[in-house]
């Protein structure tokens, strides 16, 4: 499946946010994305949605120009794929995945707290 085709039910996905004040966000406030997302139909949907978008459009921009936000989550990413047993996925049950990702991301903290 193409990237653009995922964003939809990712963001539909998406559960709501406890707030310290007033109602639940039930939608992210903006999103921050690569030129592999760069469709008109993705910035109207966002844009239907409310959603403020930050894309990187194809052949005019720098992907590399989207903030350090999207940083963090490629490193994050980029530890977890370490992990041999997640890198390949062994696990056919979505439960035993997640308490691995779970399991992978206490070590990383710990290897991170530790030095």
């Amino acid at each position: 499946m193409h990237d653009s085709l995922g964003l939809e039910p990712l963001v539909r996905g998406i559960p709501p946010v406890r707030s310290r004040r007033g109602p639940r966000r039930r939608r992210p406030a903006k999103l921050c994305a690569d030129k592999g997302y760069d469709y008109d139909h993705l910035r109207r949907w966002l844009r239907k949605r409310g959603i403020r978008h930050r894309i990187a459009r194809k052949g005019i921009e720098s992907s590399t120009r989207l903030g350090r936000h999207r940083l963090v989550v490629e490193r994050t990413v980029s530890w977890l794929a370490g992990c041999r047993r997640l890198h390949r996925r062994y696990e056919r049950k979505a439960k035993h995945f997640l308490a691995f990702v779970g399991m992978a991301a206490a070590l990383i903290n710990y290897r991170r707290l530790t030095t």
